[in-house]
């Protein structure tokens, strides 16, 4: 009787999480896959069965495989340039610094804001002729890119990458505060004594033990680079000319501008898809030592 009773206070709190998850995730990646195999309009029955066709023609547009560079474009750039530059930011909002209260609220804010919000706040920013970014620009004699922030294919990309990191590295600089502030002082004060440097410090005794956190960061970062929609949609909705459209964009305009229900669920498993197996890789070979230990056995054994 106590086994059962066990049992039923295991499932009272296991059943809610598990039907939510068969209902918000589980269901609708089994739609998507469902709905990928048929050409179908959204609307009317769903009867026109054209297998791995949808696919096909997926990893033959041009636009798409476009998608998956700037994908990879924003990842590459996120882990190069966003990344280190809160690692840097963090590094030195934890010393002791006057106001750093204020300085970490105020890099922070920016994360809290929506990306609706942050969107639009910077399409007044870049607008032509009268937006801030274009009188800066004139002022630091850079004229040739007044008008062009995200209207020109060749500067539409980079101008996208510079709100992301506005708006995200305030909480990839929280993380490595926190990381920073769970390492014991007296490591740091052994390294000290025994003749270390500021650099040598940080190179051998700060980064080998924020590994876990930088880890993390690097992966949330990835997956919210190849999942990117909102803000994009917002500033600029693909363009010019699908120039800085995402998977996620074309998922959308195929799905609810197109009425294309079947293509834009190919795409959906495609990206998932992705997603998945980058997140099983990461897993399996990068937070491996991370993991360790983390699962145990009855009675922590």
């Amino acid at each position: 009787m106590r086994g059962l009773g066990g049992w039923a206070s295991f499932a009272w709190f296991l059943v809610p999480a598990l039907v939510l998850f068969l209902v918000f995730v589980l269901a609708p990646i089994v739609v998507a896959v469902h709905n990928s195999f048929f050409k179908w309009g959204g609307v009317g029955p769903m009867d026109d069965f054209v297998g791995f066709d949808n696919y096909v023609r997926l990893f033959a547009d041009q636009v798409f495989l476009g998608d998956m560079g700037r994908g990879l474009y924003l990842i590459v750039l996120s882990i190069t340039v966003q990344l280190p530059f809160a690692l840097f930011t963090a590094v030195l909002l934890n010393q002791k610094l006057r106001g750093r209260a204020v300085y970490r609220m105020l890099f922070f804010a920016p994360y809290i804001l929506s990306e609706v919000v942050t969107a639009v706040l910077f399409t007044m920013i870049f607008l032509p002729g009268d937006g801030m970014a274009d009188h800066l620009a004139g002022a630091l004699g850079l004229e040739g890119l007044q008008g062009k922030w995200l209207a020109d294919p060749s500067t539409v990309m980079p101008t996208l990458f510079v709100v992301m990191t506005w708006k995200y590295f305030g909480f990839h600089m929280m993380l490595f505060l926190a990381g920073l502030q769970g390492i014991p002082r007296e490591v740091l004060d052994a390294a000290s004594i025994d003749g270390a440097g500021s650099w040598q410090r940080f190179r051998y005794v700060t980064l080998p033990l924020l590994g876990p956190t930088i880890r993390i960061s690097a992966f949330l970062s990835v997956i919210g680079a190849i999942q990117l929609f909102d803000l994009v949609w917002v500033m600029t909705a693909g363009g010019p000319n699908h120039s800085s459209e995402t998977m996620a964009i074309s998922m959308f305009q195929f799905g609810f501008k197109r009425y294309q229900v079947g293509y834009a669920s190919a795409i959906s498993v495609v990206l998932f898809m992705i997603s998945l197996v980058f997140s099983l890789f990461y897993q399996r070979y990068v937070l491996r030592r991370d993991l360790s230990g983390a699962v145990t056995t009855g009675g922590g054994r």
